[in-house]
């Protein structure tokens, strides 16, 4: 079916006569408002368009933030919540009777290395009904401002005519908010819900929709459940990753979590404090040529959240594309552990031939000063592998050299030091052959968890 054209949508607004709302916008022009004043009938739909891009007016209409920022999710809520506030206010008495109101915000960065901004809507989902709302964070790609501003008035519109006609499914209203976009022209990495339009919502399953759908890279969830902008959650951080399948999460992940973050103190001379450490896993596992669904997603997220730690969700199948996101983010030490298997993978030519270096630009992007790749040991009856228990190809062998001799990749653990190490896969085998013994090699707090997703 042919989805409607950005004036389309526009003009379905405009002509719609129980909509009636403003717009707030700073940053990359009034992209959005202009598409409704060019689809015709806006003088039906909008009561007031608005620009402060002077910090000085913006604080007196909106306040100071404390973080002193201007692009921020705080930003643009208070930005709402005025502009809606005001509205009311004004309007209400007049045609709240046969209304339903709305303020349209966004505050926008462009034309720099990370052009991102923040958008969102309050909303009356139905005449006289309490306030809905919806913000959410958008990274703009295109290295051109006026496609990124394109980008943004498209994106906009779309949002507004989804809040009116698509909240009766999220997953055809997720889809809707990208209608007439282009796959790698904007990512979005956090979409916050509040109020009844949204109540058939599932917060965390629409943002893991987006990673599913190539419209995320990236989906962090802090310890409360809750959704950050990714950005703004690793800002400036020290960063210790451990990457997993986590089907399910095991004693042997957290052994490996815990002697990781010593070794990244130690090595960094870091305090515990200082430390943010995160468990992440990807929906595109290559190394593994498998796809993670969504609601097997929400079942690692649920396991890794009761343990009291946050997690981020990519669909980076390789270490460097990791790496180079975090790096939007933070510059402080970066560590990145995996067990001692997972090294043959890493260092397998045909994961890298999209690099005009192949394997050596993959190598250089992951690994420098301040990254470093721990390795955890693999130990079984039979064997223990470590980084010298693993012997490249010739044509390699030099650039893993390198990489060893200069500590850029580290072993955390002797073999003496560890218990044998257990799959996931064998856990849930001994679960589903009845077997009680495997709950010693699952933290207490999962049990039941665990026995669920089973």
């Amino acid at each position: 079916m042919r989805t409607q054209t950005t004036l389309e949508k526009a003009l379905d607004i405009n002509t719609d006569i129980k909509l009636y709302g403003t717009f707030a916008e700073i940053g990359a022009g009034q992209e959005v408002a202009r598409q409704f004043f060019q689809a015709g009938k806006a003088s039906q739909t909008i009561a007031l368009t608005i620009s402060a891009y002077d910090m000085t007016y913006s604080d007196i209409i909106y306040g100071k933030e404390k973080s002193g920022r201007y692009v921020c999710d705080s930003r643009l809520k208070h930005m709402l919540e005025k502009e809606f506030e005001k509205l009311i206010k004004r309007l209400n008495e007049v045609r709240g009777n046969k209304t339903t109101f709305f303020a349209f915000a966004d505050t926008v960065a462009t034309a720099s290395k990370n052009s991102h901004g923040w958008m969102g809507v309050k909303f009356q989902h139905k005449i006289g009904a309490p306030a809905s709302e919806i913000r959410m964070h958008v990274r703009l790609l295109d290295k051109q401002r006026l496609l990124q501003q394109e980008c943004l008035s498209k994106l906009g519109v779309n949002l507004i005519h989804s809040c009116f006609y698509k909240t009766s499914n999220s997953n055809d209203f997720t889809a809707s908010i990208f209608d007439q976009l282009k796959l790698g022209s904007i990512s979005v990495d956090a979409i916050h819900f509040e109020g009844p339009a949204f109540t058939k919502f599932d917060p965390l399953y629409v943002n893991l929709s987006l990673i599913q759908m190539g419209w995320s890279e990236a989906i962090f969830i802090n310890t409360k459940g809750e959704v950050e902008n990714t950005g703004d959650a690793l800002w400036d951080k020290n960063i210790f990753i451990q990457r997993a399948s986590y089907k399910p999460v095991t004693t042997t992940h957290l052994d490996i979590a815990s002697r990781g973050v010593k070794h990244f103190e130690q090595e960094f001379k870091l305090k515990s404090s200082d430390v943010t450490t995160i468990f992440e896993f990807t929906l595109d596992n290559r190394l593994k040529n498998e796809k993670v669904s969504i609601e097997e997603a929400l079942q690692k997220v649920r396991m890794i959240l009761a343990l009291n730690l946050p997690v981020l969700i990519t669909r980076f199948p390789l270490f460097y594309e990791m790496k180079e996101f975090i790096r939007l983010a933070s510059n402080k030490p970066l560590a990145i552990v995996i067990g001692a298997t997972h090294l043959d993978k890493l260092f397998d030519e045909k994961f890298y031939s999209d690099l005009n270096g192949g394997l050596l630009e993959g190598m250089g992007k992951l690994l420098d000063k301040s990254t470093r790749l721990y390795i955890y040991p693999h130990k079984t009856k039979d064997i223990c592998l470590l980084t010298k228990s693993y012997f490249p190809k010739p044509a390699i062998k030099h650039i893993y050299a390198h990489f060893i001799e200069n500590k850029f990749i580290q072993d955390i653990a002797g073999c003496d030091e560890i218990e044998e190490f257990m799959h996931s896969e064998d856990i849930i085998k001994m679960i589903k052959a009845k077997k009680t013994d495997w709950k010693k090699y699952v933290p207490s707090s999962i049990h039941q968890l665990v026995q669920k997703m089973n």
